[in-house]
């Protein structure tokens, strides 16, 4: 979108302004935003905002589980990575399909391709650069879209079972992050592309790709811990 002024903040997918029932914390990233109109630096200001959202009652909540067992992730090898993943995307597959025929829409696929392609393209940053699959964006752009439509396209086949009501956002997160290997998947990424050549890359690998709550997990993955 390219605003000339723009709060990254850390919070949970669809709480732009953290946690739901705290006026006062929302009030408070509300002021961040608006403070951004009184700086005289730029043209472009691209500000983080340094607070998690406090936690609430509903993130407390317990009883969702994924509706198929998967395996506990192996450690983060190279070659069996992209095989780990394909291998739960298949069998998450129906439960993805359910979810959109029964909700008719569906948040995967801004980046045009399907969710086994999107699963190559980001295994192909193991070997390189790898070429660009997003017609009219940039390479650092295609790796944020392709991100976001693998998490979207698993949590949106998790919370597919009936009466997946007591999923809350971070216990969506924590399984897709501690539980999964696209979030294994996602972590080694981070690690590898904070260091590409590419500006674009790096920065989504540095400021966006891993939740500021999750970043814990990179550590655990150096040292073979999968909790």
């Amino acid at each position: 979108m390219r605003p000339p002024r723009f709060l990254w903040v850390p919070f949970e997918l669809g709480r732009p302004f953290g946690a739901p029932g705290d006026p006062a914390f929302q009030t408070k990233v509300l002021r961040a935003v608006l403070a951004l109109l009184e700086r005289e630096d730029g043209p472009v200001i691209l500000d983080d905002f340094p607070e998690d959202a406090p936690a609430t009652s509903e993130d407390a909540a317990t009883g969702w589980v994924c509706p198929i067992g998967l395996p506990k992730p192996a450690a983060a090898s190279e070659p069996a990575m992209l095989a780990e993943v394909l291998r739960e995307v298949a069998q998450l597959a129906p439960w993805y399909a359910y979810a959109h025929e029964a909700r008719g829409r569906s948040t995967f696929g801004v980046s045009g391709l399907e969710i086994e392609p999107v699963a190559r393209f980001l295994h192909a940053f193991f070997d390189g650069m790898p070429g660009n699959p997003v017609a009219g964006v940039t390479l650092g752009e295609a790796f944020r879209l392709v991100c976001e439509d693998l998490r979207s396209w698993y949590l949106e086949a998790a919370t597919a079972r009936p009466g997946a009501g007591a999923a809350t956002s971070r216990a969506l997160a924590d399984w897709f992050w501690g539980e999964t290997a696209a979030g294994r998947l996602l972590l080694a990424l981070q690690t590898i592309c904070a260091k590409s050549a590419d500006d674009g890359v790096r920065h989504v690998a540095v400021s966006q790709l891993v939740p500021r709550a999750q970043r814990h997990r990179q550590i655990n993955l150096q040292s073979g811990d999968s909790t």
